[in-house]
């Protein structure tokens, strides 16, 4: 069965409770910037291991030290859902980068 995307309403009063993010294109999306690469792809490690306890993965780059991370949900047609929600909350408490 799959997800049903949130509406406009229930993004934006998901997003008071994660700092940083916004949605654009369909998509919650965050650019955290560590102080180094190795701090960077700690940080994606530890969200890989959250992500597949999930069984929802982000779409993400890594660039030296900035990881940027945009979460939507393939079937509810690429819209965000309360998957995406969850694991930006789960990204959000894993970050020390804010």
């Amino acid at each position: 069965m799959a997800s049903q995307p949130l509406t406009p309403a229930e993004i934006t009063t998901a997003l008071t409770a994660l700092p940083g993010w916004i949605c654009e294109r369909d998509a919650l999306a965050k650019e955290f910037k560590f102080g180094s690469f190795k701090e960077a792809f700690s940080f994606m490690t530890r969200v890989a291991f959250e992500a597949e306890a999930l069984d929802h993965h982000p779409d993400w780059t890594n660039v030296y030290n900035r990881v940027a991370v945009r979460l939507n949900t393939h079937d509810a047609g690429g819209r965000v859902t309360a998957k995406d929600v969850t694991l930006a909350k789960k990204i959000q408490a894993i970050s020390w980068v804010g």
